[in-house]
């Protein structure tokens, strides 16, 4: 995110979430990109650092990956996939019971976002041409998901249940295969 944007969020100026910025960035908890603007200088984007996330504490992750792993132990990879499966099916029936199928894509996503990010996801969503972009910038479950790709699967399908049938999911960046956040681009069925 820019400074400006950060600025408008927080209720200050672009200047003091700048002073802000550079000391993180001093501390390298954050770094910036720049990028090409229509006027002026390019302006930098700013993101968090792996170092960051020390900050960000997942929850129980030890404790859940290990139980992963006694549960592919004690129950192989049947008992993996069921267990999955349960969770799934839970989860799609909260998303499907907060997201309006019959609503335009746009405001479909938004409420998705708005669940991922109570979850703890930083989602967001961003047109890209006549597609969208549904970023997380974060992954609560990443020492879960590192520990069985499962979960990363079952939240494709999970999306694509959710959104409906008239558009397809895929996944562009993903933070296990070492980019910094997940993207999925989702196209409108034609």
């Amino acid at each position: 995110m820019d400074s400006a944007s950060l600025a408008a969020r927080l209720g200050v100026t672009a200047m003091a979430v700048r002073q802000h910025l550079y000391g993180l960035q001093q501390e390298k908890l954050v770094d910036a990109d720049e990028r090409p603007v229509p006027v002026g200088r390019p302006a930098k984007y700013w993101r968090l650092t792996k170092e960051a996330e020390r900050l960000f504490p997942d929850a129980y992750a030890e404790l859940n990956a290990a139980l992963i792993t006694s549960v592919q132990d004690a129950f192989g990879a049947d008992g993996m996939a069921r267990l999955l499966d349960a969770r799934v099916v839970r989860q799609r029936a909260d998303y499907q019971s907060r997201i309006d199928t019959s609503a335009p894509l746009l405001k479909r996503l938004r409420q998705l976002a708005k669940i991922r990010a109570d979850e703890g996801y930083m989602a967001e969503v961003k047109r890209e041409g006549s597609d969208f972009l549904f970023i997380e910038n974060h992954c609560p479950i990443c020492a879960a998901a590192t520990a069985c790709q499962g979960f990363c699967s079952s939240e494709l399908d999970l999306f694509r249940s959710a959104l409906g049938p008239d558009v397809r999911v895929e996944r562009t960046e993903h933070i296990l295969s070492g980019d910094r956040r997940c993207v999925y681009r989702i196209t409108p069925s034609r």
